[in-house]
């Protein structure tokens, strides 16, 4: 019997220890994950909490065919596409404010108050290249962004990732070969018009 039967078996039972340790275990990575779909710290925070609350609630339908990080991820990359569609809806209804009702302009300058030490023009850079990459992700189709995200910021293995959006090794490396491509198109516009600068 595995370490994850183990694990399963005390979740199955009900074991707090065993919920403290798996919530410990992967709250950051699912808040990251979260994150990259949202863009909002806040958001995502509370999306993770949604996320092991149904971790628990349907703990005893888990069969152990994958990993139980890979279910995990697996239940974020879903919860976190369904509130992005809500929160796109409810932009086109409230047009210039972010999810939590904030004006975009004002959380851009709050977000980059811990790097107030650098010099303000690099930080500006910085901010605009984060900014341009991160408009370039969200004009990816959606399973190319899942698996990009995936790769790129969680560093999942191609195997993994295949796992969690329940698709085929080569699907997932045509998927990430895509979305290479796509980000160098959408990219290319914003890296060459600041070359000239």
């Amino acid at each position: 019997m595995t370490d994850q039967d183990h694990l399963i078996i005390k979740l199955k039972s009900g074991d707090e220890s065993a919920y403290r340790w798996l919530i410990e275990t992967y709250h950051t990575r699912v808040i990251s994950l979260c994150n990259q779909y949202l863009h909002d710290p806040a958001e995502a925070e509370d999306l993770a909490q949604d996320v092991f609350v149904e971790v628990i609630e349907s703990i005893h339908r888990f069969r152990g065919d994958a990993a139980i990080a890979t279910w995990i991820y697996r239940i974020a990359v879903n919860k976190s596409l369904n509130r992005r569609k809500r929160l796109a809806r409810k932009k086109r209804l409230f047009p210039g404010t972010d999810s939590s009702g904030v004006h975009e302009t004002e959380q851009t300058v709050t977000s980059t108050g811990s790097d107030a030490q650098q010099r303000p023009d690099h930080q500006m850079e910085q901010e605009e290249d984060r900014k341009a990459l991160k408009q370039a992700i969200d004009k990816l189709p959606e399973n190319q962004r899942t698996a990009f995200l995936l790769s790129k910021y969680e560093e999942l293995p191609y195997k993994e990732i295949a796992e969690v959006m329940n698709t085929s090794l080569s699907a997932v490396e045509s998927l990430l070969f895509r979305a290479r491509l796509n980000l160098q198109k959408h990219l290319k516009h914003y890296l060459e018009k600041n070359m000239q600068t």
